[in-house]
Parts: structure tokens; C-alpha cells; sequence
């Protein structure tokens, strides 16, 4: 079973707001998830990320992959480096 971290539209339309959640690969966009681990308001500017650091580390240290996307949003925050910096 593979496991994403990817983003799950949510908002009226033309005005999303996102969702970023674990999910098998399997399921659908906005369908069943494992967890919420945050929001990504793409509408206000700057966009608003918000995230849980210790859930996204701990998803991404049990193999989850991120999407292109997430993985762009957790470049931004600060939370990709933090898992592939080596713990020292």
C-alpha cells in the first residue's frame, strides 16, 4: 500500500482552499484519508501555509511521498529540510 501526502480540494468553486492530508494512493482526490496534517489557503496573499511539523515528519520518516506540490509547500515552511538533513 503506498502512502501520499497530497492536497484535498475543498472551497467554493473558484475559490479553493486545500487540505493537506495522508492518503493510500488508491483512494480518491477528496475521498477517504488517514490524516490531516494541515491547510494551504491559496486566495490570500501571500498564501497561507499551515502545517503540523511533528505529523508531516513523522508521515514522511514512515515513507510517505509527497506530491510535487506538497513537496513544494514543504520546501517553502522549512519541513523538508528538517527530514533530509542527516540528525545530528
Amino acid at each position: 500500500m503506498a502512502i501520499k501526502i497530497r492536497l484535498a480540494r475543498a472551497g467554493a468553486k473558484k475559490k479553493p482552499f486545500y487540505q493537506v492530508v495522508v492518503a493510500d494512493c488508491r483512494s480518491r482526490r477528496d475521498g477517504r484519508f488517514i490524516e490531516n496534517v494541515g491547510t494551504y489557503d491559496p486566495n490570500r496573499n501571500p498564501a497561507v501555509y499551515n502545517l503540523e511539523e511533528g505529523k508531516t515528519l513523522e508521515w514522511l520518516g514512515k515513507g510517505a511521498q509527497p506530491t510535487d506540490t506538497v513537496k513544494q509547500i514543504l520546501k517553502k515552511t522549512g519541513i523538508w529540510e528538517k527530514f533530509v538533513a542527516p540528525a545530528a
